[in-house]
């Protein structure tokens, strides 16, 4: 995406990448064809509005967070494809560290309990079963987030390429402790991760490098910053209590703290974006698996609508879900629940259900997800959400962002931009470039929902929703 001196979106442009399935449970995705894509969608941007790299000012790497990529220091091959967020290969490592340690063992650094969600068991897995130990610790290999990953292939790879990643992508790795903004070395012992293969930190807004070949050449790289802290800044949630949810693939809601690292033991702790020289900031976050992923399930798993766009309509064909509950934990529930033995459940069907119940049912388990983890944020914080704000791909359907309204009983605002983690990306490379000050924020909003269900509403259909749940929990 190109935006302007106001923030406004000018030009964009977007292509799948292949998801690789090699069996239950494996997300992989090809480096390779991940930087291809960035190339081809930067210069079709570009053509779009007319413009010339020497006309952009910077640029914003943002990216999914866990996913995690291994690649050879002298060649910049990958040495296996990228082991993405929602991978659960490492299952049984967990389970083998959380017996040998506790499951919390790193929480009061990391700020993060141990999970198959994170980086750094994925790259212990990588290290252990492809027989890469004496190569990682002999620094033949280099490893990071899909951001890292960009910034080594832009800024010239095997010849000058800057191995760097951003706090906000190093939080999320189970590797970094959050006061220092430093790898954590016990941490490290513990998975059998040598340093010399990590990134650098950095703050999410800084001047990493300058892009050396392809259609952004000799543009700077100004910023790095994980999706949901990117969406955080991009809807300006920079103080703490602001709270705001994105709707992708997954689910994400952060609370912003400050400069106070809340813990909590349903909740994730996280750092905050800020630029280079300014005190660190954290967040509180909840993240769902599937949200957008479910949409996507009837769309390529059932073949009850045709693109994701139209679950909207299907699903207002019904006045009520009919009974219907779907817990669409495909890859396990995460915040706040954290069962990795969740699996997707529908429960409540009888003959009188439809396609159009089914979808219904698919909108309202993404909306209760999010009221399970709001709920946890404002018993953790102590401090009530007045509004949430909104963004993402599913905030086009007025429907769902007004059945979230009903299940939490709040005021639902979505932003300008509904790409907000990409706004962040540029408002945050644009602070560092000096496009834009370091307090801007985009103005206007694209709608608020209000409430129109009652109290009584919520209560039943959370009972019923909290009941589905427990059929969902402890299947695998």
């Amino acid at each position: 995406m190109l935006f302007d001196e106001h923030g406004r979106a000018v030009a964009a442009a977007q292509e799948e990448h292949r998801q690789h399935h090699p069996a239950p449970g494996l997300v992989e995705h090809d480096p390779r064809e991940i930087v291809a894509r960035t190339h081809s969608v930067a210069a079709a941007a570009l053509a779009q509005a007319g413009a010339k790299a020497r006309e952009v000012a910077a640029l914003g790497i943002t990216n999914q967070r866990e996913t995690v990529v291994i690649w050879d220091r002298e060649t910049g091959q990958p040495v296996h494809n990228a082991i993405v967020w929602q991978d659960t290969r490492t299952a049984a490592l967990i389970e083998r560290l959380a017996d040998d340690a506790g499951p919390d063992v790193l929480r009061e650094q990391t700020g993060l309990p141990l999970s198959t969600y994170f980086s750094g068991p994925k790259l212990t897995w990588l290290i252990e079963n492809e027989g890469l130990a004496a190569r990682a610790a002999a620094g033949e290999l280099l490893c990071g987030t899909i951001d890292c990953w960009l910034l080594w292939c832009l800024t010239g790879g095997t010849q000058s390429g800057v191995h760097a990643t951003d706090l906000t992508n190093a939080s999320r790795t189970l590797l970094m402790d959050l006061r220092s903004g430093a790898w954590h070395r016990p941490a490290l012992e513990l998975m059998g991760i040598p340093e010399a293969m990590l990134p650098r930190i950095r703050a999410s807004g800084a001047r990493y490098g300058t892009v050396a070949e392809g259609p952004l050449t000799g543009v700077a790289v100004c910023a790095l910053v994980g999706d949901q802290q990117a969406a955080l800044w991009g809807q300006d949630c920079r103080r703490a209590g602001e709270a705001k949810c994105t709707y992708g693939t997954g689910a994400f809601l952060l609370q912003h703290s400050g400069r106070e690292v809340i813990h909590d033991r349903a909740l994730l702790a996280t750092a905050a974006a800020t630029l280079e020289g300014e005190p660190a900031a954290f967040a509180l976050e909840g993240s769902i698996a599937d949200a957008g992923s479910a949409v996507r399930w009837l769309r390529d798993g059932l073949g009850l609508i045709a693109q994701a766009d139209d679950v909207e309509q299907l699903a207002a064909s019904v006045p009520d879900n009919g009974g219907v509950y779907f817990v669409p934990a495909f890859s396990g529930l995460f915040a706040p629940h954290w069962r990795s033995d969740a699996r997707g459940t529908i429960v409540g069907l009888t003959a009188f259900a439809n396609a159009g119940h089914l979808a219904r049912a698919t909108l309202e388990g993404v909306a209760w997800q999010v009221r399970d983890v709001l709920d946890g944020a404002v018993a953790a914080t102590g401090t009530p959400c007045a509004e949430l704000r909104v963004d993402g791909g599913m905030t086009v359907d007025d429907l769902l962002l007004q059945i979230q309204a009903d299940v939490l009983g709040v005021p639902v605002r979505r932003g300008a931009e509904r790409e907000a983690t990409a706004l962040g990306a540029a408002l945050i490379a644009g602070a560092v470039a000096g496009v834009y000050d370091a307090q801007f924020a985009r103005e206007g909003d694209g709608g608020c929902f209000e409430p129109a269900a009652d109290a009584a509403w919520r209560e039943r259909e959370g009972a019923r929703w909290r009941a589905a749940v427990e059929r969902a929990v402890g299947w695998a």
